[in-house]
């Protein structure tokens, strides 16, 4: 284990060592888990914002500032990272959740976290310090590197320091929730509300016998509640306007991503109903945020999860407890013949498959 404090130390460490992976504030230990052969490069110490300019709605900080950190010093100028980026309060930092690809339920308006990443400098396979992207917004020039490193796991260089745009802050709040009879009512009523013209700003819900759906939106107060309550009043099931203090602790509780193992699933909402199906009676939790298209997984047995995934062709992520890394069967074994290939050419990080993609038949 190496535990760099400059970007100098990460790229001595990365020429004298034979493989590294970058680690940051270990919340997703599952993704940090170094096999025999490859060093842990902590990077918990190379934290600190180095630029931020409130009035171009910019900052730059280091890969291991904790993502806390980086939402103080916005929330000062009344600004936020409208992804919602989950595990903060945990210790989460910058780079690792740029490396895990994470958002949480406001991307569902605003976009995810490679939405707002701008820039990125990185230390590749030969230790040099390399620049992708800008400072600015409208620095677009040259290939897309910041977008590329969203999800890539440590295993294409280790990142340095991060660029990103942020956005004000919502002046008010209002959540939801709204009763439903089933899981296919509750697929339902969340296509509904994401195919009006209401704009929410987060939409989701638990897989139980009978879901509650959440729908958070954004605005001006005193015009927000009324719409809101048009909004319960089309929807045509029981619900109501959580408190402030109970739509805060929700929120709080879904960025928390609590449970091991803890399984990350890209899905669509039609394929919602037969996975909860396949489930259904099984221990551990299921939560479909982003309008249905990213589920969380916990507590569930691999043994009985994964082959259920396997079944249904979903990729999923483990981020806490066993179960083999899979990040997306077929994009990550492209990305690995093609990407990382030319990305990394001599091994100094990790293989991204943990084991190879055998499709089962479909049914």
């Amino acid at each position: 284990m190496v535990r760099p404090t400059t970007i100098k130390d990460v790229c001595e460490a990365v020429r004298e060592h034979s493989c590294v992976l970058p680690c940051g504030g270990g919340t997703k230990p599952a993704l940090s888990a170094t096999a025999e052969g490859v060093t842990r490069l902590e990077l918990g110490g190379l934290r600190g914002i180095i630029e931020y300019e409130p009035d171009e709605y910019t900052f730059t900080a280091l890969a291991g500032t904790p993502l806390a950190e980086v939402q103080a010093a916005l929330a000062m100028h009344g600004q936020y990272l409208p992804f919602d980026p989950p595990l903060a309060a945990a210790g989460a930092t910058l780079g690792g959740t740029v490396a895990a690809g994470l958002s949480g339920p406001g991307r569902l308006r605003y976009g995810g976290v490679r939405d707002f990443v701008i820039g990125v400098r990185w230390v590749d396979g030969t230790g040099e310090l390399i620049r992708g992207g800008g400072k600015v917004v409208k620095n677009a020039a040259g290939f897309d590197f910041p977008k590329l490193f969203c999800g890539s796991l440590g295993r294409l260089g280790v990142m340095a320091d991060l660029s990103f745009k942020v956005f004000p802050s919502p002046t008010a709040r209002v959540t939801a929730a709204i009763e439903c009879s089933s899981t296919g009512d509750a697929v339902d009523r969340l296509n509904f509300l994401a195919g009006q013209s209401w704009e929410a700003e987060a939409l989701e819900f638990c897989g139980v016998d009978k879901p509650v759906l959440y729908a958070r939106f954004m605005g001006d107060e005193p015009a927000l509640t009324p719409r809101v309550e048009a909004v319960l009043a089309a929807v045509q099931r029981p619900g109501r306007i959580l408190s402030s203090g109970e739509a805060d602790a929700y929120w709080k509780e879904c960025a928390a991503l609590a449970g091991e193992p803890l399984v990350k699933v890209p899905l669509t909402p039609g394929r919602i109903p037969s996975l909860e199906y396949e489930l259904a009676g099984t221990q551990g939790s299921r939560r479909y945020s982003m309008a249905g298209n990213v589920a969380y997984l916990s507590g569930i047995d691999p043994a009985t999860l994964h082959p259920v995934l396997r079944a249904r062709q979903l990729p999923g992520l483990t981020l806490r407890g066993g179960g083999p890394l899979r990040p997306g069967f077929i994009s990550s074994a492209l990305m690995e013949a093609k990407v990382k290939a030319s990305m990394d050419p001599h091994g100094k990080f990790p293989p991204l498959l943990s084991e190879p993609y055998n499709p089962a038949p479909s049914a």
